[in-house]
């Protein structure tokens, strides 16, 4: 196990039809929700997860599809991968733990979801802060040719299967190699936690699972969004954006106008890093996101 996550036992949940893997830290303290992205799992927070727990009880799953959690087949409209279900879960994984209102830190795919969960479920949430994203429809409305080529996988993961699923289960490791270190900066993966991840992507429906996750994004969780709009509604809980100076975010969108479109009170700026911001960069995330989840 990765030192980070030492006394963190591996627990599953059977919660929203699905059985999510996940891990707990001490109680006691306000809890806080860890979502993880693509391609990976919760372990990417084994760098920050001994400081943050010095002040949070920590909840840290794997999405739905992802990880050692449930891989739900494949729906002609993809709802069983899109986020407004996947917020679900995680709203009754922390009510199964007796958590009825937190704080969110989730990068990637898991910001995307909670973006919906901010939406979706305004009650419960105090804080969030959302790690190198723009909202998912203005990154769709804003693709041209540089977004296409740099975030190839976006538009690849949403072919119709099986044609992605069979590319990627042939070499798993050359799909996840292509994803993460095209988009880091110089190995910030610790070996461990590399292999994990490695680990899962051979896993039996993990592939679709990520391209499920992809093609609910670019159907379902647009309609979603675009629902949001017409409909005037944001994230109301405060939002803290960090993104890294060197990805594709940064060169590619202005992330504060965009979420400021669909949250009434954000703040946020870039970090020294590229996209695998709590692996590449540990310490200026918990710099920039402590102070704003402890509301100082």
């Amino acid at each position: 196990m990765l030192a980070g996550l030492d006394g963190l036992e591996k627990r599953f949940a059977h919660v929203n039809g699905v059985d999510i893997a996940y891990r707990v830290s001490a109680s006691g303290k306000p809890p806080l929700l860890l979502l993880h992205g693509h391609p990976q799992t919760h372990v990417i927070w084994h760098k920050v997860v001994p400081a943050l727990s010095q002040h949070f009880t920590l909840v840290l799953p794997d999405l739905r599809g992802y990880g050692d959690s449930s891989k739900p087949p494949a729906v002609a409209d993809h709802s069983n991968h899109s986020k407004r279900v996947m917020a679900a879960d995680n709203v009754d994984l922390m009510r199964h733990l007796g958590f009825d209102r937190f704080s969110i830190l989730a990068h990637d795919r898991g910001a995307r979801v909670a973006h919906r969960l901010a939406v979706d479920h305004p009650s419960v949430l105090d804080r969030v802060v959302v790690l190198d994203i723009a909202p998912t429809l203005a990154m769709y409305e804003g693709t041209d040719e540089t977004f296409a080529r740099k975030y190839w996988h976006w538009f690849f993961l949403i072919q119709p299967s099986p044609m992605p699923e069979t590319f990627i289960t042939s070499s798993p490791e050359t799909f996840l190699s292509a994803c993460m270190v095209k988009f880091a900066g110089e190995n910030p993966f610790d070996q461990a936690a590399a292999a994990e991840y490695l680990r899962c992507a051979r896993l039996e429906g993990w592939a679709t699972g990520v391209c499920e996750d992809y093609r609910a994004a670019a159907s379902i969780d647009l309609e979603h969004d675009r629902a949001d709009r017409e409909e005037g509604r944001k994230v109301q809980a405060p939002l803290l954006v960090l993104w890294g100076g060197a990805g594709v975010v940064e060169r590619c969108f202005d992330p504060l106008a965009e979420w400021r479109r669909v949250a009434a009170d954000v703040r946020g700026s870039t970090l020294p890093c590229g996209h695998y911001i709590p692996e590449e960069a540990p310490d200026a995330l918990l710099e920039k996101a402590l102070p704003f989840l402890l509301g100082e």
